[in-house]
């Protein structure tokens, strides 16, 4: 896994791993059954760090947005207002999608 973690990069990894994992079940390889474990472990790992840092980024979205959106409605600022509401329902999505 390198940079930042991407769950379409992680389920390709799992499902390649388990590929290996089958080939090296079928033929008796032994390196190809390790390797294939480990790298469908890696794949997996990707995925939930993806899931995780996707949802902590729907998280402060949501936040930030539902700040601007107060200080939009106390401030009379329709536009900020509205603007952080969009904010804010797009992080709900974001963190709803990587539950």
């Amino acid at each position: 896994m390198s940079g930042s973690p991407n769950k379409t990069t992680g389920q390709f990894h799992s499902v390649k791993g388990n590929v290996v994992e089958a080939i090296g079940n079928a033929t008796g390889a032994d390196s190809w059954t390790q390797s294939g474990k480990q790298e469908h472990a890696s794949g997996e790992a990707e995925v939930k760090a993806a899931e995780t840092k996707g949802w902590a980024e729907g998280g402060l979205d949501r936040l930030e947005g539902k700040k601007d959106s107060v200080v939009g409605a106390v401030t009379g600022d329709k536009s900020q207002q509205i603007s952080g509401n969009a904010q804010h329902d797009s992080g709900k999505a974001q963190q709803k999608v990587n539950e």
